[in-house]
């Protein structure tokens, strides 16, 4: 499985679409549509959780369906901290990063032990074990989720309104995005992609092969949990249906859209699957199908991920 990373005509490109972005929610305020920044906000959170699932899938070769238990305990450590009387996000976030990153070098301890389909099940079965003891926790809402009392403030500014929690979702994936960057070029990264490609000849070599993959797929946790702490504060909720497995399935189908293995991936992927959703459902009630009909296009056409189109192969 490739590694794809922008060639040197993109980073311009890159800081144009960032410059972009950052005009974005004054220019969608100018023109009267305020709730386009609610949507852009929940892209770049979704696309934070997509690259997290694309660091442990794409870089070290561990097809998880349990990544929605780390955006799902992100979510809830936010909403507990608001109920704790902590609305600081300062310190919430790095609660929420730390406690599922936590939790992520548990699930990793005993998971990455096996292999191939048996390591999907287990991570599969985790998150399930999460998912069923929140909704019986009736002191965290049950089956209702755990309602935020208003939105946290950062270092002493509200993230309530619409601009705030646009920029500090933005920054979030930019920083996240510049680590994974590095992490990519870095010897850690090079040694994981290795691992990926060959297990044995790294193991044989002398690698410490069960630590690299450990510490890429607490990583990937703990930055899913930072975005499910994000997503709690747009939402005004830590909900249940954040850890169901089907939501590891979409974050596993963005990853897969955008290109596995390819740096921008999760984000490319998140940006046509979400971007294709509220574009169909405005148009007909049987968006659903041709949806279907574009995404089996994209696997059709470019297999390798819409974000390979527009990059080159790493080695």
């Amino acid at each position: 499985m490739a590694f794809y990373r922008p060639a040197r005509w993109q980073r311009p490109l890159a800081l144009g679409l960032f410059a972009a972005l950052v005009a974005l929610p004054f220019v969608l305020e100018a023109f009267d549509q305020s709730f386009y920044i609610g949507f852009a906000t929940r892209l770049l959170i979704f696309a934070l959780a997509a690259s997290s699932l694309n660091l442990v899938l794409g870089y070290g070769g561990m097809v998880s369906l349990g990544h929605a238990a780390f955006f799902g305990i992100g979510a809830y450590v936010a909403a507990i901290c608001q109920q704790a009387g902590i609305n600081e996000a300062l310190f919430a976030f790095p609660a929420a990063m730390a406690v599922a990153g936590l939790f992520a070098l548990a699930v990793g301890a005993v998971s990455l032990r096996t292999r191939g389909v048996y390591f999907i099940m287990i991570t599969l079965a985790f998150a399930q074990m999460v998912y069923y003891l929140f909704i019986s926790a009736r002191a965290w809402g049950g089956d209702d989720g755990l309602p935020l009392a208003g939105r946290m403030t950062l270092a002493g500014f509200s993230l309530a309104g619409d601009r705030p929690l646009f920029f500090a979702s933005l920054t979030a994936l930019t920083v996240a995005m510049l680590l994974f960057g590095r992490l990519a070029q870095a010897r850690f990264g090079r040694t994981l992609q290795a691992i990926r490609e060959n297990e044995t000849r790294m193991e044989a070599l002398g690698y410490p092969v069960f630590r690299y993959r450990l510490v890429a797929f607490a990583l990937g946790g703990a930055v899913a949990g930072l975005a499910g702490a994000l997503l709690a504060n747009l939402t005004g909720l830590a909900s249940p249906n954040l850890l169901q497995w089907m939501q590891s399935g979409t974050l596993l189908v963005m990853v897969i859209i955008g290109g596995v293995g390819s740096l921008w991936g999760g984000v490319v992927g998140a940006a046509v699957l979400l971007g294709l959703e509220e574009a169909l459902a405005g148009l007909t009630e049987h968006w659903h199908i041709v949806l279907g009909l574009l995404l089996l296009g994209v696997v059709l056409f470019a297999p390798r991920g819409v974000a390979a189109l527009f990059g080159r192969r790493d080695g």
